[in-house]
């Protein structure tokens, strides 16, 4: 990469930036994730801005450890934007979310870093792959056997015991019941965790909800799918 880019350099690199931050931002706004478009293409400018700054300041370095000091700036940079990837993933229970958007973060960063050292090529075919994998790849995802989780809430009268919904409903490999919460009108709700596997995308979980509707009354249903 050249010593002292010019403002015309500068300008590409950035420019180049801010094109894969919208073609890789684009893909997480669709699909309603925490970092978005601007989330995106703000992380990318930061990492770009860091390297030009630490490609002008080579310049004035006069010695190898001063060279060194100075590209510990973006490399601190790319570590640092784990913090920014840490608050976009959620756990709850045994499921995370978020962990893509968290990924595609730390690789928007790394391609910032690249336009930001004139890497153009190297940046634009990563971002090129990016897209790829986070689009097409997406719906080959849903394609492949998983296991699928989620709770239910079903409403029994009190003295109804408490059913095994993995008799009753074939399509759930595992059925645990947790709690109950009882109510004023001789009635109790109860909850389960459920699993079941689904093959290409079936059973999905309108259809285990209809299932379990088709024998209990059902107060609440929440599938607990991955969303990445």
């Amino acid at each position: 990469m050249p010593i002292t880019p010019s403002w015309t350099e500068i300008a590409i690199r950035l420019t180049a930036t801010i094109i894969a931050g919208a073609f890789i931002g684009l893909d997480r706004e669709r699909g309603g994730h925490v970092a978005g478009l601007r989330t995106t293409i703000l992380v990318g400018l930061a990492a770009c801005l860091s390297m030009i700054q630490a490609n002008i300041l080579l310049a004035t370095s006069q010695s190898a450890n001063g060279s060194m000091d100075i590209l510990r700036f973006p490399l601190g940079v790319l570590t640092g934007v784990g913090f920014i990837g840490g608050g976009a993933i959620l756990k709850r229970g045994d499921v995370a979310t978020g962990v893509t958007t968290a990924a595609t973060l730390w690789l928007i960063t790394a391609i910032g870093l690249c336009f930001g050292g004139g890497q153009i090529m190297v940046g634009t075919i990563v971002t090129i792959l990016a897209v790829l994998i986070l689009s097409p790849l997406k719906q080959v995802d849903r394609w492949v056997s998983g296991q699928q989780k989620g709770v239910v809430v079903i409403k029994l009268p009190v003295d109804a015991g408490i059913p095994n919904l993995k008799t009753i409903a074939v399509e759930l490999s595992e059925a645990t019941f947790t709690g109950l919460t009882d109510s004023n009108d001789g009635h109790r709700e109860l909850i389960y965790e459920i699993r079941w596997k689904s093959v290409r995308g079936v059973p999905g979980a309108d259809h285990i909800a209809a299932s379990l509707e088709e024998h209990f009354f059902v107060t609440r249903f929440e599938h607990r799918a991955v969303v990445s």
